[in-house]
């Protein structure tokens, strides 16, 4: 059963939302960061990225950097750029990009469904990452950034979705990259406990993209848990922002890999090797994207090939048989001698977003070969975090991205302080 409640969002005033509403963190490289906010005022990603205030050899995970977040998130309120909502609601936020709409609802989710996997995880997070958001957390008492999860469909939930969705949005604006962002406010006492009702029924939530948020916002309510003798478990800090989408909605795009060189291979002698593991055809100069699962596009030298995976290739392991993960066992690990696409600095990844011309492009280059490949299923991905298994680093890639500013969720409760 998952605990799915409405909350008190902090968020932009409505004629500001489209100054304000910006990028995940992650999305951006320090430099790229930095780029971004030179000369704004308003972005988010001021706050999100609080070292772009700083000179840019300031360390970044300096104490004063998180206060400067804490600080610029106050000034927002206290000018009337960010307001907060009188009582609880539930949002509904709608995302469009090139035609595709999927809609998800704002809420926040229990840190005890979390601990209990109500809440499934697919990949393993980093801990300077992870220290990184719990002092940001920590620091602004508030979740800034919303995780993205999944769940699978309920029509019930979905006939109130489209209700509320007959009436106008309180925010309707295009991004600077062609993605339209919208959001309804759902506040009524009967459509509240709907809502939370039918999740109450929902026996698994998936992280779709956010776990090192996730896992952030869980360490901070463990610490202020310890802080506070007494704890009911329904305090702020116990639950975290999030948007929950059904299944049937979400677009999980490519996810690329580029190798700096062919491990002592000719070309064409790595041709070859590759031949005795899949079925190779050459495809020419065109960018070719792999049309189902199994297909893997290789870009070598100035052609395009099509691998296609053998079936003595799959065993019938979820993680196993996903596409990168056949590609890693198959030709990365023993060809290319990459063993830990993690930490080999020979290997690096190309989210999807960016094209197959990219992939093009780092070959003439800096890099050898490059591997495009089909996207992994969401469907994969709840058999891989139900089997309590992990996917390999850099399977999945979701587009279109979460605007971090629309939603703040305020939280309550003694600083940790101990990171």
């Amino acid at each position: 059963m998952a605990d799915i409640k409405p909350f008190r969002a902090i968020r932009p005033r409505a004629d500001m939302v489209d100054q304000i509403a910006a990028l995940p963190y992650d999305v951006y490289s320090r430099k790229e960061a930095y780029e971004k906010v030179r000369g704004d005022v308003c972005s988010f990603l001021r706050i999100d990225r609080p070292e772009t205030q700083f000179p840019e050899e300031h360390d970044m995970y300096a104490y004063e950097v998180y206060e400067k977040a804490a600080s610029m998130l106050q000034e927002m309120q206290s000018s009337g750029l960010l307001l907060q909502e009188e009582t609880e609601a539930y949002y509904i936020y709608e995302l469009v990009m090139n035609g595709h709409s999927q809609v998800g609802i704002g809420a926040c989710v229990s840190v005890d469904d979390y601990e209990r996997q109500v809440v499934k995880k697919h990949e393993n997070t980093r801990a300077e990452k992870e220290t990184d958001r719990i002092r940001h957390i920590d620091h602004c008492n508030a979740q800034t950034g919303p995780i993205l999860l999944a769940y699978r469909r309920r029509e019930r939930i979905e006939q109130v979705v489209r209700e509320v969705m007959q009436t106008s949005p309180i925010y309707d604006f295009t991004a600077e990259d062609g993605v339209i962002h919208r959001l309804w406010i759902m506040d009524g006492t009967e459509q509240i406990k709907f809502i939370r009702q039918e999740f109450a029924q929902v026996e698994a939530i998936y992280i779709a993209d956010g776990h090192h948020r996730c896992a952030s916002a869980v360490r901070v309510s463990g610490m202020r848990r310890a802080k506070r003798p007494v704890c009911t478990g329904k305090e702020e800090f116990n639950y975290f922002l999030s948007v929950l989408f059904p299944d049937d909605q979400l677009m999980i795009m490519d996810y690329n890999r580029v190798v700096r060189d062919l491990n002592g291979y000719t070309e064409a002698a790595f041709i070859e090797a590759v031949s005795g593991i899949c079925t190779v055809t050459v495809m020419g100069s065109k960018p070719f994207r792999p049309a189902c699962k199994g297909q893997i596009g290789m870009y070598l030298k100035d052609t395009w090939y099509c691998l296609t995976v053998r079936e003595d290739c799959y065993t019938g392991d979820p993680v196993e048989d996903l596409d990168v993960a056949i590609l890693q066992r198959e030709i990365l690990e023993p060809l290319l001698g990459i063993s830990d696409p993690r930490t080999d600095n020979r290997i690096d990844f190309v989210g999807g977003i960016r094209g197959l011309e990219e992939l093009v492009k780092r070959v003439h280059a800096d890099a050898a070969v490059a591997f495009a490949m089909y996207p992994t299923d969401i469907h994969e991905l709840f058999a891989v975090a139900d089997a309590g298994r992990l996917m390999p680093p850099k399977s999945t890639w979701f587009e279109p991205k979460l605007r971090s500013g629309i939603l703040i969720h305020k939280i309550e409760g003694e600083q940790g302080g101990v990171l």
